[in-house]
């Protein structure tokens, strides 16, 4: 039995190197980024 759960382990492990599944929450940015921050104003009113 022990065997049989590496076996499927492995078996898992390769198919996500080969096939990666798609994981929306690792790609969708949550709120103003890095960018947003360096331009130093918020809803187009400018800081100056």
């Amino acid at each position: 039995m022990n065997f049989l759960t590496h076996l499927i382990g492995y078996a898992a492990a390769i198919r996500e190197f080969v096939a990666p599944t798609y994981r929306p929450e690792r790609y969708y940015m949550r709120g103003p980024g890095p960018a947003c921050a360096r331009r130093g104003h918020t809803l187009g009113i400018s800081a100056h």
